[in-house]
């Protein structure tokens, strides 16, 4: 099963995933991580990527789209990949789509975690503080928040219209959200 996590910073995505990498035997995609061991690595890639999210900007569809098509060959024999923090924009779906098709496979659930913004806000001052991440950097972190809103909100419809969205209460303690998503991924593959 290839699903995708669909929220803002913070939502509590890279927890979800973890857990279903452990159960299921999924990969995780995260571009985030992708990015971050991109700028630890120190490479021309890298440096120009930690400017662009020390800034709290999202990192180009082609930088993005290379670095996810570069991990798909990873995933033949797996128990399905977890898409994290990609797609952000209806191209980087269509990107997605396309990849996917070439190697006969497609996205099969998205699972959105509902969140409020406010409560986000608080939780990644919390994180910064334990960890100092350059992207947790509140000041960062609302205009991260603030490009989601504004570019990943066509996704809804996207693939809302497909159907394959499905929301689940990311506000609700990390037990009651594996439970949804564990729901959402069994009435999907049409197990009761």
């Amino acid at each position: 099963m290839n699903l995708i996590l669909f929220g803002p910073p913070a939502a509590g995505k890279g927890t979800q995933a973890k857990r279903l990498i452990e159960t299921r035997g999924m990969v995780q995609l995260s571009t985030g991580d992708m990015l971050r061991a991109a700028v630890a690595s120190g490479s021309a890639l890298g440096k120009r990527v930690e400017g662009i999210m020390a800034a709290g900007e999202l990192v180009t569809d082609d930088i993005v789209i290379r670095l996810i098509e570069d991990r798909l060959p990873g995933l033949d024999g797996t128990g399905g990949a977890i898409f994290d923090g990609f797609p952000r924009t209806v191209a980087q779906a269509v990107a997605l789509d396309a990849m996917l098709a070439r190697r006969d496979h497609n996205i099969d659930l998205v699972i959105r975690l509902k969140v409020d913004d406010a409560a986000l806000k608080a939780r990644i001052a919390g994180r910064f503080a334990e960890s100092g991440r350059p992207d947790d950097n509140p000041d960062a972190f609302v205009i991260r928040l603030a490009a989601y809103n504004r570019d990943t909100a066509p996704l809804l419809p996207y693939y809302q219209a497909r159907k394959k969205l499905v929301e689940v209460d990311g506000m609700a303690a990390v037990g009651a959200v594996a439970a949804g998503i564990d729901a959402a991924m069994a009435t999907s593959l049409g197990v009761t």
